[in-house]
């Protein structure tokens, strides 16, 4: 299951590709069916806020007509930031599991884990899930970034 779901993700994270975005995949399950899905779209829709974690959680909670996704699962590319870590707490989602590691903003044990606070609801937090495949993408992007910054 945690395969496949995340297999899901990094196809939704190669769609980032196709608008030039950072390439972040999210899926949301819920009884082994995936309720939601969504990549980054920050630079197409000049929204600071359109990481794929906020735009899965917004169609999960439309889904459900609620803004609690209890005993759903968030399946996430790269280690989410603090906005997003934030908002998987707030919408009470019960298992976040995440690919590669960011060591430069990742906020569930790289740079700070604010899933290991006092806040009311506790996530379950799984790292490193296919994270050799979802690192090459975030590094192959990143480095094609450079390459035409640079001609």
């Amino acid at each position: 299951m945690l395969k496949k779901m995340m297999t899901e993700a990094l196809e939704q994270a190669s769609m980032a590709l196709e608008h030039d975005d950072v390439p972040v995949g999210a899926v949301i399950v819920k009884d082994g069916n995936i309720v939601a899905k969504a990549h980054n779209r920050r630079f197409c829709d000049k929204d600071s806020t359109a990481h794929a974690e906020i735009l899965a959680i917004s169609q999960a909670c439309a889904f459900f007509n609620t803004q609690f996704l209890d005993g759903c699962d968030i399946y996430v590319t790269c280690e989410p930031c603090i906005m997003c870590a934030g908002a998987i707490i707030q919408s009470r989602i019960e298992n976040l599991y995440f690919g590669a590691y960011d060591k430069k903003a990742g906020c569930a044990g790289s740079v700070l884990n604010v899933f290991d606070t006092a806040f009311n609801h506790k996530v379950s937090v799984t790292g490193g899930i296919m994270e050799a495949e979802c690192s090459k993408l975030l590094s192959v992007f990143f480095k094609n970034k450079r390459i035409r910054k640079n001609e």
